[in-house]
Order: structure tokens, then sequence, then C-alpha cells
């Protein structure tokens, strides 16, 4: 065999190393480094690619597991209401929706009351067909008071209720409540008899009128406590109160809490853009029992407004029939919350 063929054959045996023999030192640390890497997928990579192994045809590499922030449950019903978890106050804003808002532009009340309201305005008759909406926002005033997982709110409701379709008559408003209040709110989290989860217990002052003059002038100051409760998709809210008395000569309507009690339960479900609630109310009177009831139902529309459907039965829709039964439906649309 040629010499020279003999010397290139030797120079590449001992360049690139007999069969068998042990990888270079700079192999070595570099499977030092695929072993300092956390992520499965990525170290098995890196050791696939030492090894010269291709991937198979249509694997899929695995993705890489999603930050903390990222995997976090997405707020309940009532934290985004409230801001009861860490989640729902990063996305907060200054104002929030308070209670629903929304807007039904045809209401039919098959038990409409109209002596009252014509007897002051006697030029005026009375439609049973109306438009009814509210307006409900509320502000955080005080985050962690004292250190401790208690809020502080202020919040305002309008309802009103006009008769736009009386063209005869101006269209006049026949109603208007004006409900100002402010609510401590104290955030809890606990297990109620394995059935519910206490979410927040709140105590506060409500004031409510209809800024009317006499005889049509409606108004009561109370003291609320409101409890929340939740479990999965369903949702319960007890509203109590207790009236503050008035002095005679101001009491527009002293009977009140004989129609409208001390308290009312409110329970919903949440399904994405889909919301059920029942509202129930009652006086709890033996000898003369009075309540009410509303059912609501919303539904997807577009973008920024759900589908609307409330019912009301019973006592107490508004101050100016806080002591006349009403039997009402509506439908219009409602503002999604922010």
């Amino acid at each position: 065999m040629n010499r020279h063929l003999l010397l290139a054959c030797f120079l590449v045996f001992v360049l690139c190393g007999a069969p068998g023999v042990a990888a270079p030192a700079a192999g070595a640390a570099s499977l030092e480094e695929c072993a300092k890497i956390d992520d499965d997928a990525a170290r098995l990579r890196c050791f696939d690619e030492m090894a010269g192994r291709k991937p198979k045809a249509g694997a899929v590499t695995a993705a890489p597991a999603p930050p903390a922030e990222s995997r976090r449950e997405e707020p309940s019903f009532m934290s985004k209401r409230w801001q009861l978890d860490d989640v729902s106050r990063q996305k907060r804003f200054a104002i929030m929706s308070h209670r629903q808002n929304y807007i039904l532009p045809y209401t039919y009340n098959f038990h409409q009351e109209k002596a009252t309201y014509e007897a002051a305005n006697p030029d005026v008759e009375i439609q049973d067909a109306e438009v009814k909406y509210q307006i409900s926002l509320k502000m955080k005033l005080w985050e962690d008071m004292f250190g401790m997982p208690l809020d502080l709110w202020a919040a305002y409701t309008q309802l009103s209720l006009w008769q736009v379709y009386n063209k005869d008559y101006s269209s006049p408003f026949r109603e208007t409540n004006y409900e100002p209040e402010i609510l401590f709110n104290y955030r809890t989290n606990t297990d109620v008899f394995g059935l519910l989860r206490s979410r927040f217990i709140q105590v506060g002052l409500n004031h409510q009128s209809n800024g009317r003059a006499e005889p049509l002038s409606r108004s009561w100051n109370r003291i609320v406590a409101n409890f929340g409760f939740e479990r999965g998709v369903f949702n319960a809210q007890l509203k109590t109160w207790i009236r503050i008395p008035e002095s005679d000569d101001e009491d527009d309507n002293s009977d009140i809490t004989a129609y409208m009690g001390y308290g009312e339960l409110w329970m919903g479900t949440v399904w994405k853009d889909f919301h059920l609630a029942l509202m129930l109310r009652n006086n709890l009177r033996f000898d003369d029992n009075r309540g009410a009831m509303q059912f609501e139902l919303s539904f997807p529309l577009i973008e920024h407004l759900n589908g609307y459907v409330q019912y009301f039965l019973g006592y107490g829709e508004t101050l100016i029939d806080y002591n006349h039964y009403t039997n009402r439906i509506g439908v219009g649309v409602m503002i999604k919350d922010w």
C-alpha cells in the first residue's frame, strides 16, 4: 500500500478516535449543560440533539408550562362583583356596576295601580305600558381598612318608570326612586356546613326616596346587613334591614315594613353570559301575609349588551307602589358587568 495513503489513514484514526472510544471532553461538558435544563421537553430535546437523533415526522413538541399567573382560577361571580380575591382586584375600575344596569323599552303591568298618581295629577291618565330602567353604580373608597379584609364602598341606584307611550299627556315619569348607600364589606371565604361558601358580610346605611312632594312623597332609611354565599355557578345573597324610625309628621309611609318586610333573598346561577336569577321577599306575617318575587333571565345578544327578561309579582316594586300589588313583565337589554 502506498505509504502516503497509510499516513492519511493514521491521521484520521488519531483525530476522530477509534470506534467505541469515549467522546471528547467537549461532548461531556455539553451533557452536563443538558442535565441542568429544568424543563423536561427542552432537556430531552437537548439530549436528542447530542445523540444526533431527529424527531419523528409529525411529532409535536410539548409547549412550556404557562406561568403561574395564567393558571389561576377565573374569579367567581361574587368575586368580580366585590373584588374578593387578588385576581379580581387587579382588573378593577374606579366605578363598577352595583346592581343590574338595564332598560326595558316595553313593560306591561297587568295590575297597574292608577288612582294614587291620578288623584295627585287629575289631568293625566296612566297607561299600563311603560318603560322601566335602572342605573346602579358603586365605587370602593377604602381597601383593606386597618389591615383587615374589610373594604368601604359607596353605591347609588336609580330606578325609573316612564310613561313614554303616553303621548297625549306628555309622556311623564310616573316614578323614580333614588337609592344611595354606604357599605362596609368584610371578605370571607369559609365553609358553611359543607353546602356553601360564605364570601362576604356587609353592614351599611341605605336611603331610598322618590323625591316627590305630598301626597306622592315616599322615603325611608335603613340599617342593612347582607350575606353572600356561593357554590360553583350558584350564588345567593340574603339582604336584611331594620328601618330607622322617623317622626310622625315626616313619615310618608309608616306601614312600609308591613309590605316590604325585613329582608329578601336573591338566588342566581351564571354560565358564560347566561344569567338566571330569582328574588323572594315576604313580610313573615301569618295574619296579613304579603310578599314579592322577581324573576330575571339574561342571555348573550351583542358585544356589550345581553338580552334581558324581567317578571315582577307582588308588593314593593317601587316606593310609590310599596302598598299596591304589581304584576309586570318586561323585555329589553342589560349592560354586561365591567
